[in-house]
C-alpha cells in the first residue's frame, strides 16, 4: 500500500497546460526512469490543472496525463518558478 512518503510532488508542462499533483516514486528513483518506465498514461493525484493564462480550470483527486503530451517533468522541491 502506498503513502504519502511514495508520492512526489511533480509538475508537468505540456503544450497548453500545467498540471501539479503527486506520481507514485519508489525512493531514490529518478523522475526521468519513473516517466520512460510507464506506460501510456501517468496518474497523477491531487491535480491541479492550470491553461496557459495560470487559471486554475480543473481539480481532481486523480488523473491521469499522456506520456507523449507531456514536454517537462520535474519534482516540484526542484522546480523555480519565476
Amino acid at each position: 500500500m502506498e503513502n504519502d512518503n511514495d508520492r512526489t510532488e511533480v509538475i508537468i508542462l505540456t503544450s497548453h497546460y500545467r498540471v501539479e499533483g503527486r506520481i507514485s516514486l519508489v525512493p531514490d528513483a529518478r523522475v526521468t526512469d519513473f516517466v520512460l518506465n510507464e506506460e501510456k498514461f501517468i496518474v497523477v493525484t491531487d491535480a491541479e490543472v492550470k491553461d496557459e493564462e495560470d487559471n486554475v480550470i480543473l481539480t481532481s483527486s486523480f488523473l491521469t496525463v499522456n506520456r507523449d503530451n507531456i514536454e517537462i517533468i520535474m519534482p516540484v522541491n526542484l522546480a523555480h518558478v519565476v
